[in-house]
Order: structure tokens, then C-alpha cells, then sequence
């Protein structure tokens, strides 16, 4: 059985992924947590490693939050692009795996909404900090396998959907669940987005063979959609729809007082502008299809 060492494998990505990667592999998590088998902080230190891996998942990153201060910007550098960085020198010194591969975003291409783009379609303009992190860790691999042989596949992921799931869309489950949620001018913007256990399901696929690529379903849900698919596991009714002249006005207010307020006009604009990105390339070249989103989440 291969030996896999997975980081960011306690986290929302890992309790939806690594069940299904301990059936085929011998996982190993790397991280921060208490439930880490190898304590480190990869942002800080470059850990020792007990063995040679021969596959290297590396998920571990910096998201969901929106930096108020330098420090806060700091983090997604920290985080994302000196954990990559001290990471690999950690595998340098035990051997290099066959092949590692980078969990990455899909927001490396900038604010700007996808119409169904590739890979060779938009380039890398991303410039939050999570994104320029992202942008850097992937010029960074790309330059550290090519000088050691080792199989590369940075994977750009959409909106990821699973048990747990953390960011914009556990606040929909959250605020639906509670009676707090408000849908949008009837929900009508379509999102790409990926169940986190395809994640497993494309290791084996792309071990031997590295790449890069945009992996999201081909149904590219609307909001109301996936409202709906929510209430209705929740056993409550579909939620209230404003509309986009009032949300309007609560974000201009959002904007002035801040977090403590629910919405603003960042917020708003990924609310209701459709973005969405084609996995063709992935389901081509590896031979995957795509779990459908809206069939699979189950909260």
C-alpha cells in the first residue's frame, strides 16, 4: 500500500476525503491540530518526517477570511506559501514522493466571474492575498518538481461542497437552518462548484500522471437551487426572497458598519453574479466524471 502524507487532512477538506483515501493508501496527516499524527506548523517550521512518502496531498492552506490588517494579510503568505515552501524542504530531506499534489483555488484567476472558462482561457491575475499565496505556491512547485522529477498536479477547485463545509455555503446551511437566511432576486446566479470526496476519487487518476487542472460538476447550480436542496434536507421552507434593490441598500450599510453586519457589497456581488468554470480538460485527460453537486450534498 502507498504511503501518503496529507496535510490540512483534519480539516473540512479531510473529514469528507481521507475515510475514502484510508481504502486504498496508507495516509499520514500533517498539521496544527491535536488530531494531526505529525504535529507541525508548517508556516513556522520545517517539521521532520519519519519516512519517504510516495504521494504528498497538500491541502493545508489559508481561507475563507477577508484580511483587515498587514498581519492578517501576512498570514495567507505565511500560511500558504512558506508551509509549501518548508514543506517540501521537509520531503527533501527524507527523498521526494513520486508525486504531490497541490490543493489551489480557482480565485488564482481574479475576481473577474468565469463564463464556463478553461485552464488556457484565463490567466493567473488573482491578487487578494489568498490568491497571490495560491499563485506564488504553484510557481514555487512548479519550479521544485521540475528540478527533482516529481510528478506534479495543481488542481483548482470550485466552490467545495461536503459535510461541514466551511465559508459562504455553511453560512447558507447555517442561516437557512436558523430562519436568517434571505435569498436573493429569486437566487437565479449559477456557481461551479465540487463535492471534497472527488477530491479522493482524482488521486488515483492523476498520481502517475500531474497536470493542471479546473475541477468543478457540469451542473453549476443557481443559489436557489441550492436553497431549496437545503430547506427541504432541514425539513424547512424555502427562504424568503428580497429583492435585488433592498440587498442593495442592506450592503451599502453592511459596508459602513462592517462584520458586524451579515451582508456588504463584496458579499452581495458574489450573491448574485453567475461564475462558472469547465472541467472538461479533467474529465478528458483523466477519465473522471464529476459527482453532481446538487444530487450529492448532504448536510
Amino acid at each position: 500500500m502507498e504511503k501518503l502524507l496529507f496535510t490540512g487532512g483534519t480539516g473540512f477538506l479531510g473529514a469528507n476525503v481521507k475515510p475514502l483515501l484510508d481504502k486504498d493508501y496508507e495516509v499520514t496527516t500533517i498539521g496544527i491540530t491535536d488530531r494531526d499524527m505529525i504535529p507541525a506548523n508548517l508556516a513556522k517550521e520545517v517539521p521532520e518526517l519519519p519516512c519517504k512518502y510516495d504521494i504528498v496531498l497538500h491541502a493545508a492552506g489559508k481561507a475563507h477570511v477577508y484580511p483587515k490588517t498587514p498581519k492578517e494579510r501576512q498570514a495567507f503568505y505565511d500560511i500558504n506559501l512558506m508551509g509549501t515552501i518548508n514543506l517540501c524542504k521537509a520531503l527533501d530531506k527524507v527523498g521526494v514522493p513520486h508525486s504531490f499534489i497541490f490543493i489551489s483555488t480557482m480565485s488564482v484567476y481574479g475576481s473577474e466571474p468565469g463564463k464556463n472558462d478553461t485552464e488556457e482561457t484565463r490567466t493567473l491575475i488573482g491578487d487578494t492575498p489568498y490568491a497571490d499565496s495560491k499563485i506564488k505556491a504553484e510557481e514555487f512547485l512548479l519550479d521544485w518538481s521540475k528540478k527533482n522529477g516529481v510528478i506534479l498536479t495543481i488542481l483548482r477547485p470550485a466552490l467545495l461542497a461536503g459535510k461541514g463545509a466551511p465559508g459562504n455555503l455553511g453560512a447558507m446551511v447555517n442561516g437557512i437552518k436558523t430562519g436568517k437566511y434571505l435569498s436573493i432576486a429569486g437566487g437565479k446566479a449559477q456557481k461551479s462548484m465540487l463535492m471534497a470526496e472527488d477530491i479522493a476519487r482524482l488521486v488515483p487518476l492523476v498520481a502517475d500522471k500531474g497536470g493542471i487542472y479546473n475541477v468543478c460538476d457540469k451542473h453549476h447550480p443557481t443559489f436557489g437551487e441550492l436553497e431549496a436542496s437545503i430547506a427541504k434536507q432541514l425539513g424547512k421552507k424555502a427562504p424568503i426572497s428580497i429583492p435585488y434593490w433592498l440587498a442593495k441598500c442592506a450592503a451599502l450599510v453592511g459596508d459602513v458598519v462592517g462584520d458586524r453586519f451579515p451582508l456588504n457589497s463584496a458579499r452581495l456581488k458574489k450573491m448574485t453574479a453567475s461564475s462558472t468554470f469547465s472541467s472538461e480538460k479533467a474529465r478528458k485527460e483523466l477519465r473522471w466524471e464529476p459527482l453532481d453537486v446538487l444530487a450529492s450534498f448532504k448536510i
